[in-house]
């Protein structure tokens, strides 16, 4: 394989590889990214089995036709010393060399006969999503996906397909979030996609795209990507269960001054004390330590008497930051009970903590 290639169109393929790649074992030719220069065009794929990635490009210029893997890791740091301009990959003897200029490296190769395949979605059954929507949603409940969950499936998000609309859900055993889209669809299904997919499927995806699955894979088509990932095997919690059924309080506040007031408070402690007054929302520091935190603001609440639940503040923060709405309700039954943050078609419900 002879090829000559732009820096900033190699830096960024190769960019866009890193997370895809195995980290902690260089034997492995899964932290290979693999190469194929064929009909003009260049194939680049990484995937470290749970999920993967596939880039092609015109931007090239082939001599030669071949395939080969080298570490991508390594790859990219030379990538990125070099200068702006073209650069020329050449194997000879399974050795990759990189040169451009006065400048030469060589990296070993794997044979590309063992780089592992990807599944296709050619044939596969689709589900009917709008690209925006499905991004959007995700970006949502990302926050409330577990990390480290013993239980497999809270490392992951759900999607619940039914026949008129679309439930994300994730819940990290503390909350649970919950974005309900209206959508048709003739096939219903529901499954668990892993948080490090979702993560990479937000930086990837932004317009037209389409959507793939069997019984193992998840696989997302672009026009310039091709994503991969392994679905988790599992139940999801019955997260419809979980939402309260019945609100005795419902209040409309303002996201930027509970913004600005918990973030006040973060500066000594995580754990925020809200208490509603009357005419008053105080927040007020939940720490061990003899430090205190406590501020203020003036809200009409209708409360006759006073009424405090105590939150971590991530939790507010996370949902606050993922509206972009200037106002969000908050619904209240008990201060021991878990209660209800939404705008439009978000929910979390978010368990208090006990004081």
């Amino acid at each position: 394989m002879i090829i000559t290639i732009g820096k900033s169109i190699l830096e960024n393929i190769l960019i866009h590889a890193g997370p895809f790649l195995e980290k902690k074992d260089t034997s492995q030719i899964t932290s290979h990214i693999y190469l194929n220069a064929t009909n003009n065009i260049l194939t680049a794929k990484a995937t470290d089995l749970e999920i993967g990635f596939m880039v092609s490009t015109d931007s090239v210029t082939i001599q030669t036709e071949g395939s080969i893997t080298a570490n991508g890791k390594k790859f990219l740091d030379i990538v990125r010393i070099l200068k702006d301009g073209n650069i020329d990959l050449e194997v000879k003897n399974s050795i990759l060399h990189i040169s451009q200029g006065h400048s030469n490296f060589k990296l070993p190769t794997f044979s590309h006969n063992d780089f592992p395949s990807f599944p296709s979605y050619e044939g596969k059954a689709r589900i009917s999503i709008e690209s925006h929507t499905l991004i959007e949603s995700l970006k949502k409940i990302t926050p409330a996906i577990d990390t480290n969950n013993p239980k497999f499936e809270l490392n992951g998000a759900l999607i619940d397909i039914q026949s008129n609309s679309i439930n994300f859900a994730s819940t990290d055993t503390r909350r649970l979030a919950v974005v309900n889209v209206t959508n048709e669809s003739q096939n219903e299904l529901s499954i668990i996609i892993p948080k490090k997919a979702i993560v990479e499927i937000q930086k990837l995806f932004f317009d037209n795209i389409e959507l793939y699955y069997d019984d193992t894979n998840l696989i997302i088509h672009s026009q310039q990507y091709t994503f991969f990932t392994k679905l988790i095997n599992g139940k999801f919690p019955e997260y419809s269960r979980i939402i309260p059924k019945e609100i005795k309080s419902n209040l409309l506040l303002p996201k930027a001054l509970m913004i600005d007031s918990i973030k006040q408070i973060t500066t000594i402690s995580s754990d925020v004390k809200i208490t509603f007054l009357n005419n008053t929302i105080t927040f007020e520091s939940l720490s061990d330590d003899n430090i205190e935190a406590k501020t203020e603001i003036a809200f009409s609440t209708g409360f006759s008497e006073a009424f405090s639940i105590a939150i971590n503040s991530r939790y507010l923060l996370d949902f606050l930051n993922s509206i972009n709405s200037s106002e969000f309700s908050i619904g209240l039954n008990e201060g021991n009970l878990p209660f209800i943050l939404s705008d439009e078609n978000f929910i979390t419900v978010v368990m208090p903590i006990v004081i």
